[in-house]
């Protein structure tokens, strides 16, 4: 819990693409736990990535979220503004020894891999994980783009057993301990060559400094918590109650997407759905 012990809790979204129902049913089940456990619905904007997030997301973000009836608390934070955060914790990391930089690509990545992480991505084997400090030193001066990994071995064996809270299907069920593995990520990028950080790391730095007490995620990002309480182990922050909701599939079972053009809430709103119809559809009536 919070310092206060209010419960926080945040709806995170990134500016992409126009939200869809999945997106809906994790803002309003966010939003219902925040209000029963009479603590904090907050809205964070996950902007790091430039090439992908526009400002008109954003703003179709806040409208789509307002038009479900949905209230947060000013200022929003945007991730875009907080890279100096996400630059410190990646320097703490850094000075402790477990972080690399990586000059590989992705295709030589996925052409060396002999495994996949939680995510079906390629599992890193960890070829610049071996580079002389005096190499990473020489290309680096050289201006070479290079992306700064986890020494995921080195961290795993510092933490020791790493557990975490969860309560299902509700936050205020009653909570059970879960080990982390996550070791099953091996070397993750930490910090991308486009931008002084990535998903993993500023997740966590933004979820403790905005005191977050009980995180509410889709079932797809279980995996990923492994990873965040080792970062929040690493960085000396407090691991949140974690609720893991579940997903909102399309006619072949599919969870819907951004990338595959599921339809967007704005498109429903155009067919003439309201708001109330969206969340009988949700299970929020």
């Amino acid at each position: 819990m919070s310092p206060s012990s209010e419960p926080i809790l945040r709806f995170a979204p990134s500016p992409n693409g126009r939200l869809h129902l999945g997106h809906a049913y994790s803002a309003l089940f966010t939003a219902r736990c925040a209000e029963t456990l009479g603590g904090r619905f907050l809205l964070r904007i996950e902007d790091i990535d430039r090439a992908r997030c526009k400002p008109e997301f954003t703003e179709a973000i806040f409208a789509d979220l307002r038009w479900l009836g949905l209230d947060w608390p000013e200022p929003v934070w945007r991730q875009s503004d907080r890279l100096p955060a996400y630059a410190a914790a990646a320097a703490r990391l850094r000075d402790m020894g477990l972080l690399y930089p990586c000059f590989c690509s992705r295709a030589t990545i996925a052409a060396t891999a002999a495994a996949t992480d939680p995510d079906g991505a390629p599992l890193y084997p960890g070829t610049c994980r071996h580079l002389a400090p005096a190499e990473s030193e020489r290309r680096l001066a050289a201006g070479e783009a290079a992306q700064w990994r986890l020494r995921g071995a080195v961290a795993s064996d510092r933490a020791g057993v790493l557990t975490y809270t969860v309560a299902q299907p509700w936050p205020w069920d009653r909570p059970h301990i879960r080990y982390a593995r996550p070791d099953l990520w091996g070397d993750v990028v930490l910090v991308r060559k486009d931008v002084p950080t990535s998903y993993h790391l500023s997740v966590v730095v933004d979820d403790a400094a905005q005191e977050i007490t009980h995180v509410t995620r889709g079932r797809d990002m279980e995996a990923a918590t492994d990873l965040h309480v080792l970062l929040q182990f690493l960085l000396g922050m407090r691991s949140p109650l974690h609720t893991f909701h579940k997903l909102i599939l399309d006619p072949a079972g599919r969870k819907l997407a951004k990338s595959k053009g599921s339809k967007s809430l704005a498109a429903l709103r155009d067919e003439g759905w309201a708001a109330d119809d969206v969340k009988r559809a949700l299970g929020f009536g």
